[in-house]
């Protein structure tokens, strides 16, 4: 592992006794959040996720990456319907609500779509998605969904880096 005292640089090899390591790097990333929605035999639950990204136009694809070690990891492996939600500047308290509770509906305005997935409300983007490819990514799933729906609406962007949320507000 080399370190640069004056830049605070780290160089290292990732391995099993360095995993904060390399999380720290993998969250030097920013990103936008999400809440991956579905319905279950227990009724709508939801994930937060930061892993996601627009695959394709044609089909029209994205894609998620749940992690297998999660409690709710079940819940989403083998989902044929879900709905990706794009969270605003505003809806942090939904991020974290999710992020501690999979049931975390209780105080949302949501909605049921057709195929029974919850749709919560006044997120900045929505994808309604079927199930179109999972493959082995480690110790996540990648997940490919075809969206069959989408919504969008203005507003500044609910983000995370560095393990804390922010907010991109465009100039």
């Amino acid at each position: 592992m080399t370190m640069h005292t004056a830049d605070h640089t780290v160089t290292f090899a990732p391995h099993s006794e360095n995993t904060r390591l390399l999380r720290d790097a993998f969250g030097r990333f920013a990103t936008g959040v999400t809440v991956v929605t579905t319905n279950s035999e227990d009724g709508p639950v939801g994930i937060t996720a930061n892993s996601f990204s627009s695959v394709s136009m044609d089909p029209p694809l994205v894609l998620w990456m749940p992690d297998k070690g999660s409690r709710r990891f079940r819940y989403f492996e083998t989902a044929e319907h879900y709905a990706i939600h794009v969270l605003s500047h505003e809806q942090a308290e939904i991020c974290n609500g999710f992020a501690r509770n999979a049931h975390a509906f209780d105080q949302l305005t949501y909605r049921l779509c057709d195929e029974g997935v919850p749709l919560i409300e006044n997120c900045l983007a929505r994808f309604e998605c079927k199930l179109f490819a999972a493959y082995e990514g480690g110790d996540h799933l990648i997940v490919l969904g075809q969206v069959t729906q989408a919504e969008m609406r203005s507003g500044d962007a609910l983000t995370f880096f560095s393990g804390k949320l922010g907010q991109i507000v465009p100039k």
